[in-house]
């Protein structure tokens, strides 16, 4: 099977993607969009992999995880055992073991997608199968402790329109963004 590996990640103009653990903004219909596009599938046969680190899966309220509707997989070098109830989740020890349970998994899975945080959006970046970023740009500054590595935007990806994609400003609670996606060349 030919992994399609997809990032999707908000950040404000510093790079920003969380403080304290959790996001630094509350946008509902940003939430919205996530949801959307880590559910699309191009087969409804097929489902969905969210791919997080541990701290991501952490930082989902219990109420909420595994998030419905797709595979959760987490990264973590912890053994299973200290989880507890993971509900159907797939524990892996490393990106590589991650992506190798995802091509196991053959024709039953869609799109991997890279949820983060910041240690594993930088695997994704380098990863061969990297296939998009699908970018939320926060368009202000807004202080933060975790940050999305720095995308190659001039060299390595190149901006493209995306099927049912708002290339509008978009604005709730006073905040100001915009969706981007950008494609590896």
């Amino acid at each position: 099977m030919a992994l399609k590996l997809n990032l999707i990640v908000a950040a404000c103009e510093n790079n920003g993607i969380g403080k304290n653990g959790e996001l630094p903004w509350r946008l509902r219909e940003e939430m919205k969009y996530f949801s959307r596009m880590t559910k699309k599938t191009s087969d409804p046969e097929k489902k969905n992999i969210v791919l997080m680190g541990r701290k991501t899966w952490e930082s989902i309220p219990t109420k909420f995880r595994p998030l419905p509707e797709r595979i959760n997989f987490i990264l973590s070098s912890r053994p299973k055992e200290e989880f507890g109830d993971v509900n159907g989740s797939v524990i892996c020890k490393n990106f590589e073991a991650a992506l190798d349970e995802a091509r196991a998994r053959g024709n039953e899975i869609d799109t991997v997608w890279v949820i983060g945080g910041s240690s594993v959006y930088q695997l994704a970046l380098e990863s061969e199968f990297l296939h998009r970023i699908y970018l939320t740009r926060i368009l202000q500054s807004i202080e933060c402790d975790t940050f999305l590595p720095d995308i190659d935007t001039e060299n390595r990806f190149k901006l493209v329109l995306g099927e049912g994609v708002s290339q509008e400003i978009q604005e709730e609670n006073g905040i100001q963004y915009k969706y981007l996606i950008y494609e590896k060349l």
